[in-house]
């Protein structure tokens, strides 16, 4: 499909373009030149943020890489149609994205919701994938028994699933000085959280369809396992764990992976749930000496 330039909002972002999949916008940025002897690398993001989280990482790689990174449907600047959201749905966003618009298998670098994706490409569409990189994955591991029912817990989860009360706990989490505060509880660097990424995480939720789309987000159903996919998997796999994210005990975490896949490479750093962006220079060392080893 023909891509079209898009309108550079904002100072100093690197421009990008916009690809038009099943009839909605989606937003991408390409930097760097094409290498015969290394793959491309595709970078993707984790849930509420865009491509401007990879800024760091996009200009630390593209001396040595073609280096991609795509907006997911329903974020950043890509359109936010009304429907069902899911791993699949996405999987199938950059499956094509990587089919039709980079044209050649990349390497997937993926954080917290955009990791899980990344397992899904590589997994399920092989085809699209020279390797994958998950920087604090998000998504399920099967449960070795199954959970027992609870009343509070159904209640809980029913009155999620209402759009009215979606919406309110979207119209509150997306205030700026709630973003802050998150930020800065996931964040070990709290220097990192500038009002420059604050801004980069709001201003896309001011668009129109923003609340449907995280309302769809309690409607999602669950998608396929962490170790189902990891059982699917034939790909080389680099783990990158921020050692401080409150939200996953990373070395727990950890272990769990290396139990369904040990072939893969693994370093944890002094970061929390977004290690790419807080210690960039770090990440991109290790992106790039893992893909120049698999190439």
């Amino acid at each position: 499909m023909q891509t079209t330039p898009a309108l550079e909002r904002d100072r100093d972002t690197i421009p990008g373009q916009y690809w038009t999949w099943r009839n909605e916008s989606i937003y991408y940025v390409r930097a760097g030149q094409r290498r015969d002897d290394r793959p491309p690398l595709l970078l993707v993001h984790g849930f509420g943020a865009s491509t401007d989280h990879w800024r760091k990482n996009i200009s630390g790689l593209q001396d040595n890489f073609e280096v991609w990174a795509i907006d997911l449907l329903g974020f950043g600047r890509s359109g936010k149609p009304n429907l069902p959201y899911s791993g699949q749905l996405w999987r199938d966003q950059l499956h094509d994205f990587i089919t039709e618009v980079v044209g050649k298998p990349a390497v997937i670098a993926g954080n917290s919701l955009g990791g899980y994706v990344s397992l899904c490409v590589a997994a399920q569409k092989p085809e699209s994938a020279k390797g994958v990189v998950l920087l604090n994955s998000a998504g399920p591991f099967s449960d070795s028994q199954p959970a027992k029912p609870n009343p509070i817990a159904r209640v809980v989860r029913w009155f999620a699933l209402q759009d009215w009360v979606a919406f309110l706990i979207f119209q509150n989490t997306r205030r700026r000085s709630i973003i802050r505060k998150t930020l800065e509880k996931v964040y070990v660097d709290k220097t990192a959280v500038t009002d420059r990424l604050v801004e980069d995480i709001y201003r896309p939720s001011c668009d129109r369809g923003a609340a449907k789309v995280f309302a769809s987000v309690f409607k999602t159903p669950r998608g396929a396992s962490i170790d189902e996919l990891l059982q699917q998997l034939e790909k080389p796999l680099l783990m990158l764990w921020g050692e401080g994210d409150p939200w996953m005990n990373a070395r727990e975490r950890g272990a769990k992976f290396r139990q369904y896949y040990p072939s893969l490479t693994e370093y944890y750093v002094n970061a929390g749930h977004c290690p790419h962006d807080e210690v960039p220079d770090v990440v991109n060392e290790s992106i790039q000496a893992w893909v120049l080893d698999i190439a």
